[in-house]
């Protein structure tokens, strides 16, 4: 009953669709357990670009099923989009995919507000994406949201509908350049994607708990990244769920024993995308060069990511926090080019040397990170496929992440293909 959590240990972004692709050569079924489509996991394939939002990378392996768990929030359009856009592409997804019946819906309601709240903020917004998700998973939290089972009755779906708008509509007329929403035309728009989606519709904890008893490898694929979870990321700056190893259990329905296995999921530098604190941010050319050598544009809004240097103080808490001991490092060779590079070790704050990153940190004023200068290797690795074909300077620099953070390095990528990969475990599954 192996059970392998993927989990990113920075403020997403890490890579992990590319890892997700990877390991789902071995696994019968990949489970998706939290998040929205704020987020996108891209792969390359022969070339050939795949970018997901809501369904798990594993998709693109015949033969692997996938399952979107309750504790991810589905807009059922985008949804729609995505089956139909991989369907033309010549993936097959139906009788693949299934959708868990607790999974709450993203509405249009949760979109309008999101993006009346985010003006309002002005100078303080939070950077959201403006898809709905924090609505949707706020909706979970007050007993009021609509789930995927609620699409199998007109009648249920429709009464929650009206009943949630009365609230949503009181808001609506108070914002300023925002209108009520007809409830009428909302079950319209939604509720006819009921026969499109109704055959994916199951009980979800039983199929990854009966997965599991019948002694299938199963994937447990989330979203962003721990610095971004609700409880221990940099909050306010955060996402709306957990994306940890807990977040596993609540959001696919299986106790924490089930997880055998877990691999955290680390870019060879640090980048993030919205606002919040993030030490090792350059702004210069240095930033720009590593923005542009690691298309760090997201991929689900297009908007540059804020770029730094490899910071362990981040990854130190991350691992603290999840129990992980054993990571794949990606985009390694995104720094190719690169002279010298800098390893944030610890942090210089308020007559204090830190070497966790700190709660309750909103910005930067007053932190210092503290770097150790290590030599680059300005050597091309993306057609290295084992440890020794790297350069000596980069296999020094992933041995010393290793060191630093008391981890093993397993898994190395050297570029956005599938076979652009290095593997250092014998087996991740145990």
């Amino acid at each position: 009953m192996p059970l392998l959590a993927l989990i990113g240990c920075q403020w997403g972004d890490e890579g992990k669709g590319k890892v997700v692709d990877f390991l789902s050569s071995e696994v019968d079924l990949v489970a998706r357990y939290q998040g929205g489509n704020n987020a996108g996991h891209t792969v390359v394939i022969s070339g050939k670009q795949y970018i997901l939002h809501l369904i798990p990378s594993g998709i693109l392996h015949p033969g692997v099923d996938c399952l979107i768990g309750n504790g991810v929030v589905v807009d059922p359009l985008v949804l729609r989009e995505e089956i139909q856009t991989l369907e033309q592409t010549g993936i097959k997804v139906w009788e693949r995919l299934y959708i868990s019946q607790n999974s709450h819906l993203i509405m249009p309601y949760h979109c309008v507000l999101d993006k009346a709240v985010e003006r309002l903020r002005g100078k303080g917004k939070l950077g959201t994406t403006g898809r709905g998700i924090g609505y949707a998973y706020s909706d979970k939290a007050l007993r009021q949201g609509i789930r995927a089972m609620d699409l199998l009755d007109k009648d249920r779906f429709a009464s929650k509908v009206r009943s949630v708008m009365k609230f949503y509509n009181l808001i609506f007329a108070h914002l300023s350049k925002d209108e009520t929403l007809d409830p009428d035309e909302v079950i319209e728009t939604i509720f006819p994607l009921s026969e499109y989606l109704k055959e994916l519709i199951v009980d979800g904890v039983t199929l990854v708990n009966r997965s599991l008893d019948q002694g299938k490898n199963l994937l447990a694929e989330g979203a962003q990244g721990v610095m971004l979870d609700i409880d221990f990321g940099t909050y306010p700056f955060v996402t709306s769920s957990n994306p940890t190893p807990g977040g596993v259990c609540s959001g696919l329905g299986i106790a924490p024993e089930r997880i055998s296995s877990m691999i955290g999921v680390v870019k060879a530098y640090t980048t993030r995308v919205g606002s919040g604190p993030m030490p090792t941010e350059l702004s210069g050319d240095t930033g720009n060069l590593l923005r542009e050598k690691g298309a760090e544009f997201g991929a689900t809004t297009g908007r540059p990511r804020r770029c730094g240097w490899m910071d362990t103080v981040v990854l130190r808490r991350t691992l603290q926090i999840t129990g992980i001991k054993r990571i794949a490092i990606t985009k390694l060779d995104v720094l190719d080019s690169f002279e010298s590079l800098k390893i944030c070790t610890a942090y210089k704050y308020k007559g204090e040397i830190l070497e966790y990153f700190p709660f309750g940190l909103e910005d930067c004023e007053g932190l210092e990170p503290v770097y150790e200068e290590v030599p680059g290797w300005q050597q091309d690795t993306n057609q290295a496929r084992e440890p020794g074909a790297l350069p000596e300077n980069a296999r020094r620099y992933i041995e010393r992440i290793g060191e630093i953070l008391n981890a093993e390095v397993a898994m190395v990528s050297v570029g956005p293909g599938r076979v652009q990969t290095i593997v250092k475990s014998a087996s991740f599954w145990s």
